[in-house]
């Protein structure tokens, strides 16, 4: 039996107060990739803010990479931020400063300090999405499809268990938005546990995988032909 990674328990959450979904009940275990679909304003986002604790638990109990959600410390959020990986629609690059500088900001905010070691590491996440040739460039300086390639190596520079991206192809073309999904299926392959929101429904089609459905307060599997 594989290890749980994420339990979910009769959990309700809530944006600004108002009821998003309700009487949600998941497991998730370790190396799963996992579709979230459902229109806009069915609670995707809210459903991943709150995994990431962005979102407080008040309903229900919550579970993620050993963290409990219901009773997490503010203090604690960090910590949990190091175990998961996030990729956003928009990059959230620091476009100030190199995409070498970039991650360093990154590996400095979670305790790292010895100079050689962030260099290499930073060296292997770029490798391992294909940008290691454009360390000493800017943000605006990429297209769209290398910024998010960048802002994946990010999201894995400290060897998270868990990934969680949130429309990952949300603003990029076709062919991009496969090249960027054969990275993060890439990274699944390897062991990693991901969850990842999409509109995108050709790419359910060509990575077909387990696919959740958010739609009347309500979160459910569905099976592929029904999407």
């Amino acid at each position: 039996m594989s290890q749980t990674v994420l339990s979910l328990k009769d959990v309700t959450i809530f944006q600004e107060g108002r009821e998003v979904l309700s009487h949600i009940n998941l497991d998730v275990h370790h190396g799963e990739f996992i579709y979230i679909i459902g229109k806009t304003g069915s609670g995707k986002s809210s459903f991943m803010k709150t995994l990431y604790a962005d979102l407080p638990l008040t309903q229900g109990e919550g579970h993620i990479v050993e963290f409990d959600l219901a009773t997490l410390k503010e203090s604690d959020i960090p910590y949990l931020r190091r175990k998961i990986g996030i990729v956003f629609q928009d990059f959230k690059l620091l476009p100030d400063r190199s995409i070498k500088d970039n991650m360093l900001f990154v590996l400095k905010a979670t305790g790292w300090t010895v100079k050689a070691e962030m260099e290499q590491k930073i060296d292997e996440v770029l490798d391992k999405v294909g940008m290691k040739a454009h360390t000493n460039k800017m943000p605006h300086q990429l297209s769209g499809g290398e910024q998010q390639r960048v802002a994946i190596a990010r999201a894995i520079l400290n060897d998270p268990e868990f990934i969680l991206a949130d429309e990952p192809t949300g603003n990029l073309d076709p062919q991009t938005s496969a090249e960027v999904m054969e990275v993060l299926r890439k990274i699944n392959a390897n062991g990693k546990t991901v969850i990842m929101v999409t509109h995108d429904y050709a790419l359910l089609m060509k990575y077909p995988s387990k696919t959740l459905k958010c739609e009347d307060e309500r979160i459910f599997e569905v099976v592929q032909r029904t999407v």
